[in-house]
C-alpha cells in the first residue's frame, strides 16, 4: 500500500521538474513590456522560451486575453482564446480577438507546447490608448508669443511654460490615466510628485506630420480631496533654438503648447476627465528661464513657485492660457520606449583650471547632464559647460561644437543644500567646466546621468582579445548615446 502512495508522488515531481524545464518570459506586446496607451487595433504578442533541454521545437501555443486580471486566472477569455494553434512562431503573433477599442484593458497570457512537453503560463498586459479623435476632450493650450526677457533670434531664448488645474475628487478612485501631448517637451507632476520616470519627452516627430501622446497610470498619485494636476513645457525641437537662422536646416513649429486630460474612473463606476482648456492657470516667468539642445538649460532657482504642483497654492495672480491652434500633424501613440536616465555615474576627477574654475572627468562619454549638489548665497551662478574631449592644455575642447554654447547655468536661492539638473536639453560629454561653484567642488557634489531610450539588450559579445571587446564595448555605448526617441546623427 505504502508504494502506491509513493508513485503518484513521484509522478507529480517528475511533471512538475518537466514543466521547470520550459519557462515562458519576456513577453512583449508590439515588441514593448506592458505598454499603456497603444493604438494598434491588431497588436503582435511576442515571447521567448528558455529550457535546460536541447533540440526544443515549439509546436503550438495557447494565448488567453482577459478584460480584468480575475478571469485571465480563471482562463475566461472574454477578450480572446486562441484555443491551442499549432505554430513555431512566438514573434508578431498578430491578435484575432473582439475588436479593441479605446481606454480598453487587456490582460494576457500565453503557453506553448513544444515536442518534449508544454510550458508554463506567461502573464503579462497591454492597455489602450485613445483610437479616435473625439476621444480627446481637452483643447490646445499655451502662450502663442514671447515675453520681454525672452529672445527670438539665431540666439533664441525662451522661458518655460507652467500650467496648473486644482480639482476634488469625492470619492475614492479606482483609475486615474493621463493622457498628454506636450510640445515640444513636458513634465507633469500630481499633487507635487511626477509622473513617471520617462524623461525628455515626448519624443521627437517632424510634427507636420505627426505629434506623440504619452498615457501615464497616476492611480496611486491621486487621493479623496483636493488635489491637482502641473505641467512644464519646455521647447524641444518644436520651437527651435536658432529661430530663422539657416531655414533649410532648423524647421519652427511654434510656440510650446499642450493637449492634455486625466481621466478617473471611481470605485461606483462612476468618470470625471480633467481636460486642458481655458480654466486652467499659466505662468511663463518660473524659473527655467531658457532651454535648448545647442545652448542648454538656465535655471534660476529664486524664481521658484513655491507649493505650485500642490493641491492649495494661490494662483490667483497666474495667467489664463490661450486656446492655441493644433499643430497639423495627427496625434498618434508613442510606440517606442520612452528616454530615462538609464545608468548613473560618479565623476573620476576634479581638477583646478584656472581662477573659479573646475575641469569635472566623469571618465567616459555620455550624452546626458550632470546633476548638482550646492550650498551658497542667494543669487550666485554656477555655469556648467560641457565637451567630449580635452585641448592639450587641459582646456575644453570645444571647436567641433561650432556656435553651440552647451552651457547649463543655475542660480542658488541659499536655503541649505539644493540639487538640481536640467529638464528640457541633454550634451554629448565626457568633460564639464565648472565656474563659479562656491568653495570648492567635490566628487560627490556632482554626478553623470546617462540619458537614453530605455531599450532592453538582448545579447553581449567578449572573447579572448581585448581589443575586440573593447570595440563592442564602445559600439554599445555610441549607439546608447545616440537614440533620443529617433537615432540622432553622431
Amino acid at each position: 500500500m505504502k508504494y502506491l502512495l509513493v508513485i503518484p508522488v513521484l509522478l507529480a515531481m517528475l511533471l512538475q521538474h518537466s514543466e521547470a524545464q520550459f519557462t515562458i518570459f519576456n513577453p512583449r506586446c508590439e515588441l514593448l513590456k506592458d505598454p499603456l496607451g497603444i493604438d494598434v487595433k491588431e497588436p503582435r504578442l511576442s515571447w521567448e522560451v528558455m529550457t535546460e533541454k536541447r533540440n526544443v521545437q515549439q509546436t503550438g501555443y495557447h494565448i488567453i486575453v482577459a478584460s480584468t486580471e480575475e478571469k485571465l486566472k480563471k482562463n475566461e477569455g472574454d477578450i480572446w482564446n486562441s484555443g491551442k494553434v499549432s505554430s513555431s512562431q512566438s514573434i508578431h503573433v498578430v491578435y484575432k480577438g473582439k475588436p479593441l477599442t479605446s481606454r480598453m484593458a487587456c490582460y494576457w497570457k500565453v503557453k506553448i507546447f513544444t515536442n518534449k512537453g508544454e510550458s508554463n503560463w506567461c502573464e503579462s498586459y497591454w492597455t489602450m490608448g485613445l483610437l479616435d479623435a473625439s476621444d480627446w476632450k481637452g483643447k490646445w493650450i499655451g502662450y502663442d508669443k514671447a515675453s520681454p526677457w525672452d529672445s527670438i533670434t539665431q540666439w533664441s531664448r525662451l522661458s518655460a511654460r507652467y500650467f496648473r488645474k486644482e480639482f476634488r475628487a469625492p470619492e475614492h478612485i479606482r483609475r486615474a490615466t493621463v493622457y498628454i501631448v506636450g510640445l515640444g517637451l513636458y513634465e507633469v507632476y500630481i499633487n507635487g510628485k511626477k509622473a513617471g520616470n520617462q524623461v525628455l519627452a515626448p519624443a521627437p516627430t517632424d510634427y507636420r506630420k505627426s505629434v506623440m501622446y504619452n498615457t501615464l497610470d497616476v492611480t496611486r498619485d491621486l487621493q479623496k480631496g483636493a488635489n491637482v494636476v502641473a505641467t512644464v513645457l519646455g521647447n524641444g525641437r518644436f520651437f527651435t533654438m536658432r529661430q530663422n537662422y539657416k531655414t533649410q536646416k532648423h524647421n519652427t513649429f511654434g510656440y510650446p503648447k499642450m493637449l492634455m486630460q486625466l481621466e478617473i474612473e471611481y470605485e461606483d463606476g462612476r468618470k470625471e476627465t480633467i481636460a486642458s482648456d481655458d480654466t486652467w492657470k499659466l505662468n511663463v516667468d518660473g524659473p527655467i528661464r531658457t532651454n535648448n539642445e545647442y545652448d542648454g538649460e538656465e535655471y534660476d532657482a529664486t524664481k521658484e513657485f513655491k507649493g505650485w504642483c500642490e493641491a492649495g497654492y494661490n494662483d490667483s495672480k497666474w495667467m489664463v492660457p490661450e486656446l492655441v491652434q493644433a499643430p497639423a500633424g495627427r496625434i498618434v501613440a508613442q510606440m517606442n520606449e520612452p528616454m530615462r536616465v538609464v545608468d548613473r555615474l560618479g565623476p573620476v576627477t576634479i581638477k583646478p583650471a584656472g581662477p573659479g574654475r573646475y575641469i569635472l572627468d566623469i571618465g567616459r562619454n555620455i550624452s546626458g547632464w550632470v546633476t548638482m549638489r550646492v550650498r551658497g548665497e542667494r543669487g550666485r551662478q554656477v555655469k556648467l559647460r560641457y565637451a567630449e574631449s580635452l585641448q592639450p592644455n587641459g582646456e575644453l575642447y570645444v571647436a567641433n561644437l561650432r556656435d553651440a554654447k552647451v552651457t547649463d547655468i543655475y542660480t542658488l536661492k541659499g536655503e541649505g543644500e539644493e540639487e538640481w539638473h536640467p529638464s528640457f536639453v541633454y550634451h554629448g560629454f565626457r568633460y564639464v567646466e565648472v565656474t563659479n561653484y562656491p568653495g570648492e567642488p567635490r566628487l560627490e557634489n556632482f554626478e553623470g546621468n546617462f540619458v537614453f531610450d530605455d531599450l532592453p539588450a538582448t545579447g553581449n559579445f567578449t572573447c579572448s582579445d581585448s581589443i575586440l571587446s573593447q570595440i563592442h564595448s564602445n559600439a554599445r555605448w555610441g549607439i546608447a548615446s545616440n537614440y533620443k526617441g529617433m537615432p540622432v546623427d553622431c
